[in-house]
């Protein structure tokens, strides 16, 4: 990747973390330097000149930028690890922000009459995942989680499951014995096994081109079913809830298929 390559994705995410275009250009601007006065910034960012000093006081108000008050002035950006713990500290209290908002914020009635069954969709990796793991910390009986892919035991999700309440049965499923031994040294507390479904094994038609993330059920009332895209890598997932819903049942009778009879502690 070029620098100029490199230069504008720092741009787009600082964007991204609220800053303005020509912000985000003289804050990136003045990080290849060791400073720079108004005219120098213009040249190395494109910023026009007469915008320049709006930018910076931007910045310097948010503790980005350090003024020299010298003739003429000259400005540099603060070390990178400050900036991003900065940043870090504004993004993470804006979010705290829009938290409170919105649990402040008073529901609207529905006149639809409630819904036992339920199936819904989503995307992203970091969505499903903290889904996942929203639905295990919900879980006060049983947890059955099968792994098809290596990549998905972060280290939140192993938090996660050794943070359930003794008494809630865990059973971990993975698609090899070497990802069965990983979650053995690092979930003492789960029943493992190696998932006795070849299809999650992406053993099937090719041309699918899906493979199985993570299957998910939770107290025999919430399922997650994910699936990765192994070029791009995009996990897409569905996630149903309700005692009567037929995914769950379903899903529950399929991963009984990798559990042996006496790991199973709820056989059908």
């Amino acid at each position: 990747m070029s620098t100029d390559d490199t230069a504008n994705e720092a741009i787009e995410v600082l964007q991204h973390l609220g800053l303005k275009e020509y912000e985000a250009k003289c804050f990136v601007g003045l990080s290849r330097v060791e400073s720079g006065t108004a005219k120098q910034l213009s040249e190395i960012t494109d910023v026009p000149r007469t915008r320049i000093y709006d930018a910076i006081r931007v910045l310097e108000a948010q503790g980005l930028v350090e003024i020299q008050h010298s003739s003429p002035q000259r400005f540099r950006a603060v070390a990178i690890e400050e900036a991003t713990e900065t940043l870090r500290d504004q993004y993470e209290d804006r979010v705290a922000r829009l938290h409170r908002a919105l649990d402040r914020t008073e529901p609207v009635e529905s006149k639809e009459a409630d819904q036992v069954q339920e199936v819904w969709s989503m995307s992203g990796t970091a969505a499903i995942a903290n889904r996942a793991i929203q639905l295990i910390d919900d879980a006060t009986e049983e947890v059955v989680l099968v792994l098809g892919d290596d990549s998905l035991l972060t280290d939140e999700l192993i938090e996660s499951l050794n943070a359930l309440d003794p008494g809630v049965d865990l059973l971990v499923g993975a698609v090899s014995e070497s990802l069965e031994s990983r979650i053995n040294g690092v979930i003492p507390n789960a029943t493992t096994f190696v998932s006795g479904l070849e299809w999650l094994r992406n053993a099937g038609d090719v041309s699918d081109n899906l493979a199985i993330g993570r299957l998910l059920l939770v107290d025999r009332s919430s399922i997650l079913v994910s699936t990765i895209v192994p070029d791009t890598r995009e996990e897409q997932a569905i996630f149903g809830g309700g005692f009567r819903n037929g995914l769950v049942v379903i899903s529950r009778r399929l991963l009984a298929q990798g559990l042996l009879p006496r790991h199973d502690p709820h056989p059908e």
